[in-house]
C-alpha cells in the first residue's frame, strides 16, 4: 500500500506540472486506483467510531474531496460507514451487526467503492467486521421435561438438547453447568467423542414417594470475555411403581360409644393411605374379626372406611369390642396394611338436671353492697357417676355470680356495684350441666329489677348561659328557659328550679327576675334600664325531689341592650359672652356642652345652629357665627364689622344618633364689644328657661375679674392635686375615687369621641368593681387640637 501511495503522489505531481496531458493522467489515475485498502472495526461500534483516515491513505488532499465529488458506494450497505469530508476520516454511521451481515461465517467484511471525479478515480476499500461477544447462548425451549421411572438404576443416561450461540470462535464455545442436586450429574461432549450428546446421568435411585418431581437449572456459558450465559429449566417427573403398603393413620383406634346409639350411628372412620399413585395407591377396607363375637353389630364401608352401628348395643352385656380392619391396594401384586379399633360402650345419659330457685330478694336497690345474697338455688340429677355430677354457671357479663354453699347448693350473690341509670334490669340465666357425654343441661331464669336511689344530681347542659334583652321591656317578659337533666327515675328525677337570692345594688335579685319552679322559664319582673344596669348576672339552682335532694347551679348572664330613651342634657354655663369686634374668621368664642345618658350611637351627639342672629338681621345673609358639628364650639365664620348687631342670640340644636333621634336646644347670648377682652360663653338649659339678658359691665372690671378667677382656680387645682396624691393609698388609680360621679368625655372638632356618662353600678353581677364603657367613633384628632380645645374651655 505504501508503494501505491508513492506512485499516486508521483502521478499527482505530474498532474500539476503537466496539465496539458489530461488523457495520460486519467490513465495513470485508473491504474493507481486499482489497489485495495483494508480496515477493521468491531461490530456494534457506536456512531462516530473511527475506522481509518481514508483520504490520507488514498493519497487525496482534503481540499480536493468536495471539488472532486468524493463519495462512497456500497451495495445495500452504504449507510453503515460514512466519510467526514472535512477531515477525510472514515467513521461508523449506523449499527453494524456481524451476525446479521454474515451469519456464522468465519470471515465478514464490507466492500466499499471510493469514487472521485475530475479526473475519475475508483478505489476499493475492504472493512473487516470483527466479532464481539454480544450474543448469549440460547436454548430452543424455555423448559425441558423428562419422565423417569423410580425403578431406573443408577448410571442411567437421559439425553438433553444443548444451546446455540450466534457468535463465532471462542465467543461461541459453550460450557454447561447443572444446579446442585443429589440425584443427577451432567455428562458433557468431549474432544475425544465430539458426537457424544449432552445428557443427565442418574447418581442414585429415585423414590417417587419422597421426591415426586425435581426442578433443575441447566446453565450454558460461552467463551467470551466477559462470558454470556443462558439457562433452561429442567423438570424431572418420577413415575410410580407399587412399592409401598397401605398405612393407617393410627395402628389402634379407641372409640367411646353410648349404649343408646341407634342403627346406622357413625362410630369412627379409619383412614389408610398408600404413597404410591394411580391404581397402586387405591385402597379398599374389610373387617377381619370382631371380638367378642358380634359381627352383626358393626359394618365397615369398603370404600371410605366408615364404621357404623348395625344392631342394638347393651352396656350390661359387653362394655368393650375389638375390631380388626385390613386395607388392601390394587397393585399387582396387591399389598395390605392392618389396624385395631377399640370400642368402649358408655352408660347413656338420659336424665337432665333439675333446678330449683328459692328466697328471691327483689327488686334490688342500686346501692346494694357487693356479696349480698339475692337467691338460693339447688340442683339435682337422677343419673349416676359422671352423668349425675352437675356443675352450675350464670350468664356471662352480668354483675352476679354463683357461690357454692354445699354439694348441689348455690347462692346467687351480687358481684359488683349496680347503676340503674346504665342498666335498669338484668336477665340472669342459671345453667346446670351434668358430666355426661354428650352432657345434658337445664336452665332457670331470674329477672332482677334494679330499684333507683337518688345518686345523680340534676345537670345543666353548660355551666353558663348568656342572653340579651332590650331595655324598657314589658314586665313579665320571658327571657329564656333553663333545663337540667336528672338520669334518676320518678321522684328522684323530678327537678324544680329556683333563684339563688342575692343583692343587686340596693335591691334584691328577686325584684328583677323570677324563675318558674317546674318549667325553668326565666321572666323579667320589671322594665330593665341599660343606663342603670348593663349586665345582670345571677345563678339558678336545680334540685331534685329525692331524699336527700341533690342539686346544681347554672350562671345566667343577662345583657341589657341600650335603646335611645334619653335626650341630650345640656350642662349649665355662664350668663353671657363678650366678643371683640376685632376677631377674624375661625376664632372660637363659646362652646355648648351636652351629655347623653345612653351609650353607643344613641349617645353620639351632633350640634346644629338653628337661628343665626345675624342671618335674620341681614335678611338671609351669611351669619358671622357657626357651631362645630360634633364639638359644640361656636366660632366666627368671617371678620366682624360694624354692621353686625351688638347683641347676638344663637339657638343651638343638640341631637343624638338614635332611632328615632332625640334633641335638646340651647340659647347662647353674645355681646360684641370694641375692646379685646376674652369672651365668656354661656349655654342655657332647654329653650324656655333662658332669663332676661344681663347688663354689660365695664370692660376693665371684667378683665380683672377674669384674671383673678383663672389664677385662683389654677392655684386651687394644684393644691388639691398634691393633697390627693399624698392621701391616696398605694395601688389605687386616680380614676377610682370618681367612680360614683358622672364623668364627661367630650368630642374633638371632628367628632372622634362621643359624649357619654360613666355610671356606678352599670354592671351588676354582685362580684368585682363596677364596669364602665366608652364608645369610640372614627378617632382621628391630634393631641394638639385636643389641647387647644381644652385650653379654650378653661378660659371660657
Amino acid at each position: 500500500m505504501s508503494m501505491s501511495y508513492a506512485m499516486f503522489r508521483s502521478q499527482r505531481r505530474g498532474l500539476v506540472s503537466q496539465r496539458l496531458l489530461m488523457s495520460l493522467l486519467l490513465l495513470a489515475a485508473w491504474e493507481t486506483g486499482s489497489g485495495q485498502i483494508r480496515y477493521s472495526v468491531p461490530e456494534e461500534a457506536k456512531h462516530g467510531t473511527f475506522v481509518g483516515r481514508i483520504a490520507q491513505d488514498l493519497g487525496l488532499e482534503l481540499a480536493e474531496l468536495v471539488p472532486r465529488l468524493f463519495r462512497l458506494a456500497s451495495k445495500g450497505r452504504g449507510d453503515l460507514l460514512e466519510v467526514n469530508l472535512q477531515n477525510g476520516i472514515l467513521f461508523v454511521n449506523s449499527r453494524i451487526d456481524r451476525e446479521e451481515l454474515c451469519g456464522r461465517s468465519a470471515e465478514c467484511s464490507l466492500h466499499l467503492e471510493v469514487i472521485v471525479d475530475r479526473p475519475l478515480q475508483v478505489f476499493h476499500v475492504e472493512v473487516e467486521v470483527r466479532d464481539i461477544n454480544d450474543n448469549p447462548p440460547v436454548f430452543s425451549l424455555r423448559e425441558q421435561k423428562l419422565l423417569i421411572s423410580e425403578s431406573k438404576q443408577p448410571d442411567s443416561h437421559f439425553p438433553l438438547e444443548g444451546a446455540s450461540d450466534a457468535d463465532i470462535g471462542e465467543n461461541a464455545q459453550l460450557t454447561y453447568k447443572l444446579s446442585q442436586n443429589e440425584y443427577f450429574s451432567l455428562e458433557l461432549p468431549t474432544s475425544i467423542k465430539p458426537s457424544k450428546r449432552l445428557s443427565l446421568t442418574l447418581k442414585k435411585s429415585l423414590d417417587r414417594e419422597k421426591t415426586p418431581e425435581l426442578s433443575l437449572l441447566l446453565t450454558a456459558a460461552d467463551g467470551g470475555k466477559p462470558a454470556l450465559t443462558g439457562t433452561v429449566q429442567l423438570f424431572v417427573g418420577v413415575l410410580d411403581i407399587n412399592d409401598n403398603d397401605p398405612e393407617f393413620d393410627q395402628s389402634e383406634y379407641k372409640v367411646r360409644l353410648m349404649e343408646n346409639a341407634v342403627k346406622e350411628t357413625f362410630v369412627i372412620k379409619v383412614n389408610a393411605t398408600d404413597r404410591d399413585e394411580g391404581v397402586n395407591g387405591e385402597v379398599t377396607y374389610s373387617l377381619r374379626s370382631i371380638k367378642p363375637s358380634g359381627k352383626q353389630l358393626f359394618t365397615l364401608d369398603e370404600n371410605n372406611g366408615e364404621v357404623r352401628v348395625n344392631g342394638t348395643l347393651d352396656y350390661e352385656e359387653n362394655k368393650f369390642y375389638e375390631i380388626e380392619v385390613e386395607a388392601t391396594d390394587k397393585g399387582n401384586p396387591p399389598m395390605a396394611g392392618h389396624c385395631t379399633i377399640w370400642i368402649e360402650i358408655l352408660d347413656a345419659n338420659d336424665n337432665a338436671p333439675e333446678i330449683t330457685v328459692t328466697s328471691l330478694s327483689l327488686p334490688l336497690p342500686e346501692d346494694t353492697e357487693p356479696n349480698t345474697v339475692i337467691a338460693l338455688i339447688s340442683v339435682s340429677d337422677q343419673d349416676s357417676g359422671a352423668n349425675g355430677q352437675v356443675t352450675c354457671s350464670v350468664t356471662p357479663n352480668v354483675p352476679f355470680k354463683l357461690v357454692s354453699t354445699f354439694k348441689n347448693y348455690y347462692s346467687l350473690v351480687l358481684d359488683s356495684a349496680l347503676d340503674r341509670e346504665s342498666v335498669p334490669s338484668y336477665g340472669v340465666v342459671v345453667t346446670a350441666r351434668d358430666g355426661g357425654s354428650p352432657p345434658l343441661s337445664a336452665t332457670a331464669s331470674v329477672w332482677v329489677e334494679v330499684a333507683d336511689v337518688n345518686d345523680n344530681a340534676p345537670a345543666f347542659a353548660q355551666p353558663e348561659h348568656t342572653v340579651f334583652v332590650r331595655e324598657n321591656n314589658a314586665p313579665g317578659r320571658h327571657i329564656c328557659t333553663l333545663s337540667a337533666r336528672d338520669p334518676d327515675a320518678q321522684e328522684n328525677a323530678r327537678v324544680s328550679y329556683s333563684l339563688v337570692e342575692r343583692r343587686v345594688g340596693e335591691r334584691a335579685l328577686s325584684s328583677y327576675v323570677s324563675v318558674h319552679a317546674e318549667s325553668g322559664r326565666v321572666f323579667a319582673l320589671q322594665p330593665l334600664d341599660h343606663e342603670e344596669l348593663e349586665l345582670l348576672q345571677f345563678q339558678v339552682s336545680a334540685r331534685d325531689a329525692g331524699v336527700p335532694p341533690l342539686g346544681s347551679n347554672v350562671t345566667l348572664q343577662v345583657f341589657v341592650l341600650d335603646e335611645n330613651d334619653n335626650a341630650p342634657a345640656l350642662l349649665p354655663g355662664g350668663a353671657g359672652e363678650l366678643v371683640p369686634r376685632s376677631l377674624g374668621a375661625g376664632h372660637v368664642v363659646a362652646k355648648v356642652r351636652a351629655v347623653d345618658a345612653d351609650s353607643g350611637y344613641n349617645a353620639w351627639l351632633s350640634y346644629e345652629l338653628l337661628q343665626p342672629a345675624a342671618a335674620a338681621a341681614a335678611g338671609g345673609a351669611r351669619g358671622p357665627f357657626r357651631v362645630g358639628l360634633y364639638t359644640g364650639e361656636i366660632s366666627t365664620t368671617r371678620a366682624l364689622d360694624e354692621a353686625d348687631a351688638p347683641r347676638q342670640r344663637l339657638l343651638v340644636l343638640v341631637k343624638d344618633h338614635g332611632e328615632p333621634a332625640l334633641t335638646a336646644t340651647a340659647t347662647v347670648l353674645l355681646s360684641l364689644v370694641e375692646s379685646g377682652l376674652a369672651p365668656r360663653a354661656s349655654s342655657r338649659a332647654p329653650e324656655g328657661a333662658a332669663g332676661a339678658p344681663t347688663a354689660l359691665l365695664d370692660v376693665n372690671v371684667y378683665l380683672i375679674v377674669a384674671i383673678c378667677a383663672v389664677s385662683s382656680l389654677l392655684v386651687l387645682t394644684l393644691l388639691l392635686y398634691v393633697a390627693l396624691r399624698c392621701a391616696a393609698p398605694p395601688g389605687e388609680g386616680a380614676g377610682a375615687g370618681a367612680a360614683g360621679k358622672p364623668a364627661l368625655v367630650c368630642a374633638s372638632a371632628v367628632g372622634s369621641w362621643s359624649c357619654s356618662q360613666q355610671r356606678r353600678q352599670r354592671v351588676c353581677s354582685g362580684e368585682g368593681p363596677p364596669k364602665t364603657d366608652l364608645m369610640a367613633f372614627s378617632p382621628g384628632v391630634s393631641q394638639t387640637e385636643e389641647s387647644l380645645h381644652s385650653s379654650s374651655e378653661v378660659s371660657h
